[in-house]
């Protein structure tokens, strides 16, 4: 768009500072350190600068800069120091005209790329695809924002009008931004219209998948439809804003802003085919799993493109290693893997950075205090990490079903894993609890047991996005729990909430009593059986693992897993050597 020469790019940021100073102070700057020949020079240019310029008005000083800019010039990268100068004398100048603002909105559209031009009244920032008419007022106002795609008559835009209205040019130039990127698509003009026409076309079939028939899970329509329809509450799109779905929400009531993916169009490093028309048939048609029959590629008009169809996360969602290889098995279209920043997944839930454990402290209801730690052992397997994916890349609607389930089962198990995370560090507290990841889509939480000197895992599995079981593990533990804290972890979505409650069902109960080790038994009237493949380990080794703050689940099941006894009556359990051994 524009360059500049080091000279030239010295002298704007001079001119800047030495106008600023001299607005701000009547004395100019004076160097005291004569040793230093380089701030003596520069002392002198900025002295010259502030007698020359200190009676300027500030339209004067922005035009001056503004002809610098405007200097015809061989590259087209902006010029990084002048942008600056003139972002600076914009942010101090107080917009009372339309020349103000005309030159404000002017340079707003030139750094994300666009064009310019006004009439008398009205300003015009203009991209391939679309355009924005804003019509100014003599103070410097705004009366009214409009924006026009391709080939549509221009329509009113409340949110860029709102914007500028308040004078919130940040704002408003993070909005146009995130519109430029939208239908910045690569190629020439008529790849680019291509690309819009494919993408109305996805958006459209979309739509049409939404309206189909299905029966509520729950009591609350809208919650019920982010998560539980098959491809979540379509928000069809407007003239300023993409075409969206909301596909996950963690709180019953939607308190909380949902998981939202934005529909675009992305340029891929390989070519592929996307559709220049409805693929849905009319009616439309269901198969055996209620997901609608999309008609063949060889009976639908399409193009072969160097892009692909995008869903845009907002806000970035940590996916784990099996969950992008799912995301790449659904769509066929390989995600470079030197694109994506691979950690621990516990660091990125909690932004941690350099620790090979992550220690957390969560503050409850009732001042209760919760330490959880993730330990580096455990989730620094390759399997075990994870990436912070902002885009999903597809190309045929029929993969979008599969990749909102996909999306919602990860989100599931970050909801949960979240939980136990919060900012702040770490101090004394009442209870430690140790997390660790058993399976791609089943966690541990290690926890001391009240009244016991031992230890207890609660295990949760999650299989899909819509099924959340939990089970514990111990000695003597009532077998009733695992559907009480199953319920409350369904409704909480909360690991630290449900144990607290847990806590203060197992303090209520009374302590298990122990029944001393008889001598012999007959191991077929033992009445427990351990799990297969697990074989119990000797008393040594049980009265290591009672000394550690935790352990993992597995060792815990070979110690604990029995079938449940009566309500405070711990059952003897065969060792290897055919010995009674007792659990507490």
């Amino acid at each position: 768009m524009f360059s500049c020469s080091n000279e030239l790019a010295r002298c704007s940021s001079q001119l800047t500072d030495a106008m600023l100073a001299a607005k701000s102070s009547p004395t100019p700057f004076v160097c005291t350190n004569e040793e230093d020949f380089q701030r003596a020079v520069m002392s002198s240019i900025l002295s010259e600068l502030h007698l020359k310029y200190a009676s300027k008005t500030w339209n004067e000083t922005f035009q001056l800069v503004r002809r610098c800019m405007d200097t015809a010039r061989d590259d087209s990268k902006p010029c990084e120091p002048l942008v600056r100068a003139l972002k600076r004398l914009q942010e101090v100048l107080n917009v009372s005209s339309m020349s103000v603002m005309r030159s404000r909105l002017e340079m707003i559209g030139k750094q994300h790329g666009m064009g310019f031009h006004f009439t008398e009244a009205t300003c015009y920032l203009t991209a391939d695809l679309f355009y924005l008419e804003v019509a100014l007022l003599p103070c410097g106002g705004v009366e009214e924002v409009k924006v026009a795609l391709h080939g549509r008559a221009p329509v009113r835009s409340e949110a860029f009008f709102q914007l500028l209205r308040s004078k919130h040019f940040e704002g408003f130039s993070a909005k146009l931004k995130d519109l430029f990127t939208q239908y910045n698509n690569p190629g020439d003009n008529v790849v680019k219209f291509k690309l819009f026409a494919a993408l109305q076309h996805l958006t459209k079939d979309l739509q049409e998948m939404c309206h189909l028939p299905r029966v509520a899970n729950e009591s609350c329509y809208q919650v019920d439809v982010v998560n539980n329809s098959i491809l979540g509450c379509f928000i069809p799109g407007k003239e300023d804003c993409p075409s969206t779905l909301q596909f996950y929400s963690a709180t019953a009531d939607l308190k909380t802003d949902p998981q939202v993916a934005q529909i675009a169009v992305c340029p891929s490093h390989v070519t592929h085919r996307l559709q220049m028309a409805s693929v849905l048939p009319l009616p439309l048609q269901l198969d055996n799993q209620g997901y609608p029959v999309f008609t063949p590629w060889t009976d639908v008009p399409h193009e072969t493109f160097p892009a692909c169809f995008v869903l845009k996360l907002q806000p970035v969602i940590p996916i784990m290693v099996p969950f992008v290889d799912k995301i790449s098995r659904i769509t066929e279209v390989a995600i470079p893997n030197s694109d994506l920043q691979w950690a621990p997944f516990p660091h990125l839930l909690t932004g941690s950075d350099g620790q090979d454990s992550v220690f957390t402290l969560k503050r409850l209801p009732g001042d209760a205090i919760h330490t959880y730690v993730f330990p580096g052992e455990a989730w620094d397997s390759p399997a075990h990490r994870g990436v912070m994916m902002d885009s999903v890349p597809f190309t045929h609607p029929v993969h979008v079903p599969n990749l909102v389930e996909v999306l919602r089962h990860q989100c599931v198990i970050n909801t949960l894993l979240s939980s136990c995370t919060s900012p702040g560090p770490v101090s004394a507290c009442d209870q430690h609890f140790e997390v660790r990841l058993e399976t791609d889509t089943s966690f541990s939480v290690t926890f001391h047991r009240p009244h016991l000197d031992s230890l207890a895992v609660l295990l949760v599995d999650i299989p899909n996005s819509h099924q959340l079981a939990c089970r514990l593990f111990g000695a003597g533990m009532d077998a009733s729990l695992d559907g009480h804290v199953s319920d409350i972890m369904k409704r909480c979505m909360s690991v630290p909430l449900t144990l607290q409650a847990l806590y203060i069902k197992m303090e209520d109960a009374p302590p298990p009593v122990s029944i001393p080790a008889v001598a012999e038994s007959d191991p077929s009237t033992s009445s427990c059986v351990l799990m297969e493949d697990l074989s119990a380990p000797k008393q040594e080794e049980n009265l290591a693992a009672s000394e550690h703050l935790s352990v993992s689940p597995s060792a815990t099941a070979a110690a604990n897993l029995c079938p449940v006894a009566p309500e405070g009556v711990v059952e003897p359990c065969l060792t290897n050597n055919g010995q009674q051994s007792e659990l507490v």
